[in-house]
């Protein structure tokens, strides 16, 4: 079982990824892991056995790429207010959320190695972003925009989601959701915002190509 530690989730990491720019979001370098790297191909349950959960941060997911890509051309929904990445991973869209101008932007992430991940990427980006680890569906902070990407791939997780967000939305939040057509993403509530055509694999994927909205909460 592994025990994590500061220094050893860099190392893992650092052993693990190849620093590199997601395919829809040039502007922005990653640690990823690819083909060449043996977390590519380990199973959860390989992952599991060593006491390491599924490495979400270590790859770009079509919903995070989409949205981020957005968030880099409209910089103006963003300039100057405080900013929520939920479910951040690897930290991609908080990344671009403070590219874009905002004025505070915080990556929230209940995943130990996210922590590790992001400060890394924070680095190889020269941006400033707070990192919070904490389960903070239900809680308000006050944010302006709330970004969230690829998140409605689990029912129970998407019931608790929409009644937040809703909650957000209705004391003014702008509530930005990037999603490649996963199955529990609510069918009504929804503004289109920006459709693209994001490169993926088919190693996380069912295409090579995954068509991605980025939706805002009506």
């Amino acid at each position: 079982m592994t025990v994590l530690t500061p220094k050893s989730a860099k190392r893992f990491i650092l052993d693990n990824t190849a620093l590199m720019a997601p395919p829809h979001v040039p502007e922005i370098l990653l640690h990823l892991a690819d083909e060449a790297h043996d977390l590519w191909l380990r199973t959860e349950d390989e992952l599991a056995a060593i006491g390491l959960p599924p490495p979400f941060w270590a790859f770009a997911w079509a919903g995070g790429q989409g949205l981020a890509r957005y968030v880099l051309d409209h910089p103006e929904t963003l300039r100057g207010k405080r900013v929520l990445d939920f479910a951040s991973g690897s930290g991609l869209v908080a990344i671009a959320a403070a590219k874009a101008g905002a004025m505070k932007v915080t990556a929230a992430d209940v995943d130990p190695f996210c922590a590790t991940a992001i400060a890394l990427n924070l680095e190889a980006n020269a941006v400033e972003v707070e990192f919070l680890g904490t389960d903070c569906i239900g809680s308000d902070a006050g944010w302006d925009v709330v970004l969230a990407g690829d998140v409605f791939y689990d029912k129970p997780f998407g019931d608790r989601l929409t009644p937040w967000f809703t909650a957000l939305k209705a004391r003014g939040a702008e509530i930005l959701i990037g999603d490649p057509g996963r199955s529990y993403l609510p069918g009504t509530g929804l503004e289109p915002l920006g459709v693209y055509e994001v490169p993926v694999t088919r190693a996380l994927e069912d295409a090579e190509v995954k068509r991605t909205t980025v939706w805002r909460l009506a």
